[in-house]
Formats: structure tokens, C-alpha cells, sequence
């Protein structure tokens, strides 16, 4: 019996084969079929292809957009305190941002002898698709669900919701959005989810031109906000990132309008710059760290293979309200 014939009774590839046994992705139905085989027929590899099975380089790869965000350094960090007794180092590849580079460190890993890889997600193509599929070595998303893989993930949706509710209870009748592109699930449709949620709820009209798209910059927040300023003064603003958020409060300064009173502004992210802005910004409190922390422990039980089907791990969030919707100052922290 070998791999050949493995594969055959389960109606699968030699490379399905390959992954099961190296606990590589597979659809639960080709897992399921492989499984039955062996426990039928008994088989069980070889001594020489344990031993290339068991031959590690201790080192994990992440893949992560860039290296200038604080979201991400908090990740890394949790990814690293996981780590830190494992004798694992870690491989940091900076994408800039760029789809096509994500997908070129993922093939880099895929030959470079990393154990694992842990990728920091946001925009998800055909070629992602068809290299994820292509590594023979455990693999962990964050920051966005991927069916078929191990996710951990923050309830991005529930978030802008809140956010966007806080902002109306506070007064605010025609909340503006200033998000990023819908490519992005989390950051981008999930959070803009959220917002038309919330305006549902509260019976609020929707208006296209309320919904306006920034990048993930300072500067595109407080562009987008001086053009809305040159047209009309909105009430409140809710936006998809901190770092937009902070662009916004700036634009409506040098407007000489008082953040918290005339306009009311709010984020996603609860960043250690919202926290001491001029007027402090209210945000949600997304577990970054933790989600680090989990992808590693996650990625250490695949690599270990005691990881038994696919799993994905939705984190929570707290509303953090500061005096930019017009709640109390808040101590630095």
C-alpha cells in the first residue's frame, strides 16, 4: 500500500494525500474520504517520510500589510508572546499594502521551509485562492474570515454598528461615513455593514452621499472631510479607522468647528494616538493583541497536529466613548 493506491480508493490526488498526512488544507470531505481509507486499510507512512514529516526550520512566517500600523504591531506582538517559550522565530514580511506582493511572500513561504504561516489579511483574489491552496504547511488567517481556513477575526460588523448607534443617541441625525474599499471584508464591507445597520434601526434615510470612501491614511480622512466641510457642516461622522478619524478632527479644527459639541466624530480601533488627540477620540476596542496570541496558539496545535477540522474564532469589542462625541475625557493609558 502506498500513496498511490491511498489516493486512488479515495477518489482524491496524490497531493490531497500528501496535505492529510502533513496536515496541510483540505475540504473536510476529502479529509473525511482520506481519513476512512486509512483507518480500513491501516496504512501508515513510511519511516523515511516521517522523518522528512518531523524535520522543522522553528521558524513561522507572517505576512502582514504593513509595518507603520499599529493594529499590526499589536498583533505581531500577541503573535510573539504565544511564541515566546516555543523556540520559534519569526519570518515578517511587509506587503505595503499590495495584493500582489501578499501573494508573493505566500508562494516565497511555500518553498522558503517555513512550519506555519500566519497571514494578516484584508483583500482576497483568485491568486490568493490558488496559492493558499498550494501550501502543504498549516496556515492561519487574521483579521478576516476565510472559509476552509483557521480564522480569528473581530466582530467588525457588530463594532460599526455600535459606533454608528452611539453617534445617534448622542444626537446625531445624519451620520457621515467615511470608510475604505469593500474589497477589504473586514475593514471595508463588514464595517460599512454596520453603519447601514444601525441607520436602518434608528429609521434613518440612507444617502450615497453620506457614505464617502477614504484610504487608510490621516491625510485621506482630512481631504474627504475638507470636501464634505465645503459643502455642508454633518452632524457626526463615523469612520471605518482610527487613522481616518483623527484626519476628520483635524479638518473640522482648522474649520473652527468644536469636535464633540458641533460635530461629533468616532472610530474603529482604539489607537494610542485617538487616546491623546486634542480631543480624545471615541472608539471601538478591537482585541488586536489577542488575535495575535490566538493565530499563534491556533497555528502551534496544527503544526502539532491536534487541530481537528476547521476553526474560526470571532473576538469581541468595547465601546470606549471620549470626549469627541461628546462623552468625558478620559485618562491616557
Amino acid at each position: 500500500m502506498n500513496i498511490t493506491e491511498i489516493a486512488k480508493l479515495a477518489g482524491v490526488s496524490k497531493t490531497a494525500v500528501s496535505r492529510y498526512f502533513n496536515q496541510g488544507y483540505l475540504s473536510e470531505e476529502k479529509r473525511a474520504a482520506i481519513a476512512a481509507v486509512v483507518e480500513q486499510t491501516g496504512y501508515a507512512p513510511s519511516e523515511q517520510a516521517r522523518t522528512l514529516r518531523v524535520r522543522r526550520s522553528r521558524q513561522i512566517g507572517v505576512v502582514m500589510p504593513r509595518l507603520n500600523s499599529e493594529s499590526t504591531a499589536r498583533v505581531v506582538d500577541g503573535i510573539s508572546l504565544s511564541l515566546a517559550g516555543e523556540g520559534y522565530q519569526l519570518l515578517l514580511a511587509n506587503t505595503a499594502n499590495d495584493p500582489a506582493n501578499e501573494v508573493a511572500y505566500l508562494d516565497t513561504f511555500r518553498t522558503g521551509g517555513v512550519d506555519g504561516v500566519i497571514f494578516l489579511g484584508s483583500i482576497f483574489t483568485p491568486a490568493h485562492k490558488s496559492v493558499l491552496k498550494s501550501l502543504h504547511i498549516p496556515v492561519v488567517i487574521v483579521a478576516q474570515q476565510y472559509e476552509g481556513y483557521n480564522c480569528v477575526y473581530h466582530d467588525d460588523r457588530g463594532a460599526a454598528r455600535a459606533m454608528t448607534e452611539l453617534l445617534i443617541r448622542r444626537g446625531s441625525r445624519r451620520p457621515l461615513y467615511l470608510g475604505v474599499t469593500a474589497r477589504d471584508r473586514a475593514a471595508g464591507f463588514d464595517r460599512h455593514e454596520g453603519y447601514l445597520a444601525a441607520l436602518k434601526d434608528a429609521e434613518l434615510p440612507l444617502r450615497a452621499e453620506d457614505m464617502l470612501l477614504c484610504d487608510f491614511t490621516a491625510r485621506s480622512g482630512y481631504d474627504r472631510m475638507r470636501e464634505v466641510l465645503a459643502q455642508r457642516t454633518p452632524d457626526g461622522v463615523f469612520c471605518a479607522t482610527d487613522t481616518i478619524a483623527i484626519g476628520v478632527m483635524q479638518a473640522c479644527r482648522e474649520a473652527g468647528l468644536a469636535v464633540g459639541r458641533q460635530v461629533l466624530v468616532a472610530g474603529i480601533g482604539d489607537s494610542a494616538l485617538g487616546r491623546v488627540t486634542a480631543v480624545p477620540l471615541t472608539s471601538a476596542h478591537l482585541h488586536y493583541k489577542t488575535s495575535g496570541q490566538e493565530a499563534a496558539q491556533m497555528l502551534l496545535r496544527l503544526m502539532r497536529g491536534q487541530g481537528a477540522g476547521v476553526r474560526s474564532l470571532q473576538l469581541g469589542y468595547e465601546v470606549v466613548e471620549r470626549a469627541s462625541t461628546g462623552g468625558p475625557e478620559c485618562e491616557t493609558i
